[in-house]
């Protein structure tokens, strides 16, 4: 069997800005003590126009650096979708049987969530797999 298919994976959904570097450092500081492969995400539903936690340009450039870097071994993967961005994540992490999600998560109040609901929260409850969450 090669390393490629014994090294565990944790996926990282990715956001822009303090919350989303937050939840990198802790992925990558999990792969380290994990020897371990890290799948980034970075999603948005094809039907909006602007999303704040997409990545763009210089952000995507930051994150590439930062993993490079860290010697981290990475994949991003960044797309629209049809789906939510909870979605994708839980998608992807089923698909690479990945040890541990790592996510960022803001302090939002219980009608908030009602109203928009939580990515987070959709993670948290969903996922086959240890999630951790990550304050900014």
């Amino acid at each position: 069997m090669s390393e490629a298919t014994t090294r565990p994976v944790i996926v990282l959904g990715y956001v822009p800005g303090a919350l989303g570097d937050a939840a990198l450092a802790a992925a990558v500081d999990e792969c380290a003590r994990r020897d371990a492969k890290l799948l980034v995400i970075n999603s948005t539903r094809a039907d909006r126009t602007v999303d704040v936690h997409y990545a763009f340009g210089p952000d995507m450039e930051r994150l590439r650096t930062y993993l490079e870097a860290g010697g981290v071994e990475h994949e991003i993967r960044q797309f629209t979708s049809d789906q939510l961005a909870s979605d994708d994540v839980l998608e992807a992490a089923e698909k690479a049987d990945a040890e541990l999600i790592v996510i960022g998560v803001r302090r939002r109040s219980p009608v908030g969530k009602m109203l928009m609901g939580s990515d987070a929260q959709r993670i948290l409850l969903q996922a086959e797999c240890n999630v951790l969450t990550v304050k900014a």
